[in-house]
């Protein structure tokens, strides 16, 4: 089965870079660096700790465990790779030169066997749920161990790796630890063949984020110049098909209360520009946030077309929207707006935060809504209650409190499994 995965991603691969090319349109930095995703890299390293996170989403969750590495390793280089240019910036943007970051190659043998021949890591760290059959299957046959760290499996994920089983059951045995979400993340990975002694739940590191020293100074001057006596709600991570919807619902407010301000904050860089025409089509005044201008009185639609700021925009407001969730897309990590103790909404689609989301719900700190109007409905309402919004966020926040500690016991893991070398 591996090899027949082979043969077509060998296929699949002019396809691949065609579509990086066209990618790089809007972001150049798809067509840099393009040697490294076949394995070739301008440096080696002799012996490191890997760290792997896909994109911004899983470097964000990663950058607390990489910072406890290298202060429980401090001998050992830490080597980060992602997918994408974006997280690579959020990985320089965190940890800056003290890190080593390659871009991780595609999935086939000889780019794989360059790549670890150069990089020499000791030890293996896939955050989330990267599975790839001949990285796994080169790790297993170099004798270094992979740990998947925080770990989940939706029962969607599932039933996609229930059509390859046979591939599916080699990979998780080639794992030395899954260190998964919850209890469900747990059994499905055992269903599709995890070796049960090796599948631990150590819970969800991202509850473990930690909030910059200097966020409350800045939120506090950024706030001041949007409207200290504004209400203010975010709409992050949001995407084609959501901002329209959501775009409507504010046109809606705006009836009801003409200084309301929308921070309108795009998933992907590569679409700012979109959404900026967007909102021209809706007829609302907006400032960009990378322009630097003034925001008046009748500005209607801040847009957060920055990187690396969503934090700090999630502080400034009153009411946190979170995207992805209003079209299939499985919704975005909500503990970030609730860590900052706002009250969260999101639309019906949560299924990649089915476990955080469930907490949210029993704790009375999000509220779903399925259309423009129910979210107007829900704007409005805690638009008018002052103390209800306060109460919906502290609530968020004791959520995230409560569950806190997955970093610890993911770093326990490996520091009790592991007996790292010292250069």
């Amino acid at each position: 089965m591996r090899y027949f995965y082979t043969i077509l991603f060998y296929l699949a691969l002019p396809v691949i870079f065609i579509r990086l090319l066209w990618r790089s349109r809007s972001q150049p930095a798809y067509r840099e660096r393009l040697g490294e995703r076949l394995g070739f890299y301008p440096h080696q390293l002799n012996k490191c700790l890997w760290v792997h996170a896909v994109s911004v989403g899983e470097v964000l969750a990663a950058i607390p465990l990489m910072k406890a590495l290298q202060k429980q390793y401090p001998h050992l280089p830490l080597l980060v790779t992602t997918m994408t240019p974006t997280g690579a910036e959020r990985v320089k943007v965190a940890l800056g030169d003290s890190i080593t970051h390659v871009y991780i190659p595609y999935d086939l043998p000889g780019a794989v066997s360059r790549f670890l021949e150069t990089m020499h890591p000791e030890v293996a760290l896939i955050m989330e749920t990267e599975l790839w059959p001949n990285l796994l299957a080169a790790c297993y046959e170099e004798h270094i161990p992979v740990y998947l760290l925080n770990a989940r499996l939706s029962q969607k994920s599932a039933r996609g790796y229930r059509r390859i089983t046979s591939l599916t059951r080699i990979m998780l045995q080639q794992l030395t630890f899954i260190a998964a979400h919850g209890e469900e993340d747990a059994k499905r990975f055992i269903a599709l063949g995890a070796l049960q002694d090796h599948v631990i739940v150590t819970g969800n590191i991202k509850f473990d984020l930690q909030l910059p020293d200097d966020l409350s100074d800045k939120s506090r001057m950024l706030r001041e110049c949007l409207g200290q006596d504004r209400f203010i709600w975010i709409a992050a991570s949001t995407h084609e098909g959501e901002e329209e919807q959501l775009l409507l619902a504010h046109q809606q407010l705006l009836q009801k209360n003409q200084q309301i301000l929308l921070i309108l904050v795009p998933r992907h860089p590569d679409r700012f520009d979109h959404v900026a025409k967007l909102v021209e089509q809706y007829g609302l005044n907006m400032v960009r946030r990378s322009e630097h201008l003034p925001v008046a009185q009748d500005t209607a639609v801040y847009l957060g077309d920055t990187m690396g700021e969503l934090l700090l925009l999630y502080a400034v407001a009153d009411v946190a929207f979170v995207g992805g969730s209003l079209i299939p897309r499985g919704g975005h990590n909500m503990l970030e707006p609730g860590a900052l103790a706002k009250p969260v909404l999101t639309g019906k689609y949560l299924f990649n935060f089915a476990e955080i989301s469930e907490l949210f719900i029993a704790a009375q700190a999000l509220s779903i809504v399925s259309d423009a109007t129910s979210l107007v409905l829900q704007l409005t309402r805690l638009m008018e209650n002052a103390d209800e919004r306060i109460q919906m966020g502290e609530r968020a926040q004791k959520v995230v409190a409560a569950n806190r500690g997955a970093l610890g016991r993911q770093l326990e893991l490996i520091t009790r499994t592991q007996k790292l070398s010292y250069c």
